[in-house]
Parts: structure tokens; sequence; C-alpha cells
């Protein structure tokens, strides 16, 4: 249960750490990382759900077992993102400063899912 715990705790922090600035640097995307977004609700919701889910990080964290059934979908999250923006790479229509980020999520998706082994383990005792 511990490893849980600090697993959720890690991924939240770095995820609030990583999301929270993009509120401001939408300028910024839009230079760095062309075509410039065009549609800027669509580029905000995706920030605004991506913290969400860092909400629901801390949630998971602080009781494991109660929250072990949230975990499968925090491990489905965390490819949700991953598996499009490669496939989008290999075809040439997402920036390659993309892909190194959206990297980091299926990280996170393995250690989410030792914790829910980890987790099924302490339940049965």
């Amino acid at each position: 249960m511990k490893f849980a715990r600090i697993v959720f705790t890690v991924a939240a922090v770095y995820g609030f750490a990583i999301l929270l600035p993009l509120y401001f640097l939408l300028g910024k995307v839009n230079r760095d990382t062309p075509p410039p977004v065009t549609h800027a609700e669509l580029y905000y919701g995706f920030v605004g759900l991506a913290v969400l889910w860092q909400a629901v990080f801390v949630l998971i964290a602080t009781d494991p077992i109660r929250y072990r059934p949230i975990m499968a979908i925090a491990i489905l999250e965390k490819f949700i993102y991953t598996v499009p923006v490669v496939i989008l790479y290999m075809q040439g229509q997402a920036h390659p400063k993309t892909l190194a980020p959206a990297l980091v999520d299926p990280v996170f998706g393995i250690l989410f899912l030792v914790a829910y082994v980890k987790t099924r383990e302490a339940k049965s005792r």
C-alpha cells in the first residue's frame, strides 16, 4: 500500500508541475510546436482535464485500497494520450517536441499497474 501511495503522489506532483504552467504558455506552445493551436478551447480543455486527473491521483494516494477500482481507469488514462501521439508522430502529424513528454505517461502507467497488483495482495490479507 505504501508503494501505491508514493507512486500516485509522485504522479500527481509531477503532473501538477508540468500541466499548470500550460495555462500560461499557449503562445510559447504555438511558437515551439507548429502549427499553432487554432481552437484554444480544446487546448485549455485538454489542460483542464489533465489537471483534474492529478486530483484523482491525489485521491487514490489517500487510500489506495478504498480507491483501487479507480486505479484501473487511471492506468488507461496514462496511455490514452501517448498512443495517439506516437501514431501521429509516426505519420508525421505530431511535432517531435510533443513526443518526449508523451512518453513519460506510460512509465507512470506501468507503475500504476504494479500498484494495482500490489494493492490486490494487500487487500486479500
